[in-house]
């Protein structure tokens, strides 16, 4: 009995040990603060996916073998892309760093690859490198960039054992798969080596293959040799693992898990983020008009901040290089409010009022801002500011309101006409 329990003790010391093995460089740790400030992204699923206007899944989801699937770059030719336009949307926008898919999980390379022929460069007649052409803008206009990379890969024939996914591709039963981890570094190591100053790394795919080696320690490192400032986050839906600098949530808020994904999440200490489509999809859908309203992205955003978490909003351009005029409009619409509300969002943390069925708080010093979504009655009680409060006012005016502060919490009289989106209050 005492050896089991010294060596369950030890397995604990060993697991404890391993999970500390990554101390961020000073370089990481600013661009975290800088993550966390920033509040705002665009996310971009693009790739000849787009030509058949049914998402980035259509490889899958049509059982479209690897044969046939690779006559699609002939038909890829974004001529109307435009990435000044791109940058300054998203500046428009109120966003401060774009997430792009470098590879999706149809293994297509979106830059000049020298690890494969099947890249944007050498398969397409655009024969240019999007990646570097954004970079470069992002570069100039002062936008952090962040890569999207597919651990899975429905091309490569050593992604062997197959997933769960990509099962009709009509790749051979055989490959390497530390072949294919080796050709995945190699190709990390292009995009942090020849595109500048890179933001992080965003991965997804390691769900497909749950059992295998990822070698994660292996590549992570290698990531923070090149670029020590980059962030990695990965999609895995699970808790942090270690060597990563952010966690991030598929369609939902931290700690939820309304759309099925985050199952075996749990909220880390890392800087937290949130994705979401403008529609319902992530690539380019022809038929999908299912378009949030702009009411509710900013509520979405609002909510994100006050869980302490970024929201990163996805578009899907179309095949020629042009965004959505849908999804266009909306996105200015949000930078009008951030324009004006911003100061309540940007450089915030989740405030010390937990999400409630009303809204939400984000703080910044001894300012709270209440975020006053959903009123249900005429006065807010506030049950966990215990400091003293000097004031409560409308955010943008010096109309002071009336409160109670007690023993039991602070209670604010709302105001008789309320904002459709965000009533938001100033603590101070």
């Amino acid at each position: 009995m005492k050896k089991l329990l010294y060596a369950a003790a030890l397995l604990l010391c060993v697991v404890k040990t391993d999970a500390q093995t990554y101390t961020p460089a000073a370089e990481n740790l600013k661009a975290r603060e800088w993550f966390q400030d920033a509040k705002f992204g665009l996310f971009v699923h693009w790739g000849v996916y787009s030509v058949l206007g049914d998402g980035e899944w259509v490889m899958n989801n049509q059982k479209i073998d690897k044969k046939n699937y690779q006559k699609l770059p002939a038909f890829f030719n974004p001529t109307e892309f435009d990435p000044k336009e791109w940058v300054s949307m998203v500046k428009a926008a109120g966003m401060k760093y774009i997430t792009i898919t470098s590879k999706h999980h149809d293994g297509f390379a979106m830059f000049d690859s020298k690890q494969t022929d099947w890249d944007i460069v050498d398969r397409t007649p655009y024969k240019k490198d999007v990646l570097k052409m954004l970079a470069d803008e992002c570069q100039k206009q002062g936008i952090k960039l962040f890569f999207y990379h597919s651990h899975l890969d429905w091309y490569q024939d050593d992604y062997y054992p197959r997933g769960g996914t990509g099962q009709s591709s009509g790749r051979p039963n055989k490959g390497d798969f530390n072949k294919y981890l080796d050709f995945m570094d190699a190709q990390l190591t292009e995009l942090l080596t020849n595109y500048g100053p890179i933001a992080g790394i965003w991965f997804d795919g390691w769900w497909d293959r749950k059992e295998a080696d990822w070698r994660l320690q292996k590549t992570y490192s290698l990531i923070h040799k090149l670029q020590p400032q980059c962030l990695i986050g990965n999609n895995h839906h699970q808790a942090p693992k270690d060597g990563e600098d952010f966690q991030m949530f598929e369609k939902d808020l931290p700690g939820k898990n309304t759309a099925g994904f985050n199952e075996e999440s749990q909220i880390g200490k890392l800087p937290l983020e949130t994705c979401e489509t403008m529609n319902n999809s992530w690539g380019f859908n022809l038929q999908d008009s299912r378009y949030k309203s702009t009411k509710n992205l900013i509520q979405y955003l609002v909510k994100a901040a006050g869980n302490n978490a970024n929201f990163l909003l996805n578009v899907g351009p179309m095949p020629n290089g042009k965004i959505q005029p849908e999804f266009v409009k909306t996105l200015g619409e949000v930078g009008k409010w951030l324009e004006k509300n911003g100061e309540t969002i940007y450089n915030t943390r989740g405030g010390v009022v937990t999400q409630k069925s009303w809204g939400v708080t984000t703080q910044k010093g001894n300012t709270t801002y209440v975020h006053v979504l959903h009123a249900e009655d005429s006065k807010l009680l506030l049950t966990e500011i215990k400091q003293k409060i000097k004031s409560v006012k409308v955010y943008g005016s010096n109309t002071a309101l009336k409160f109670k502060q007690d023993e039991f919490g602070v209670a604010i009289e709302l105001p008789k006409v309320l904002d459709d989106i965000d009533t938001i209050l100033v603590v101070e």
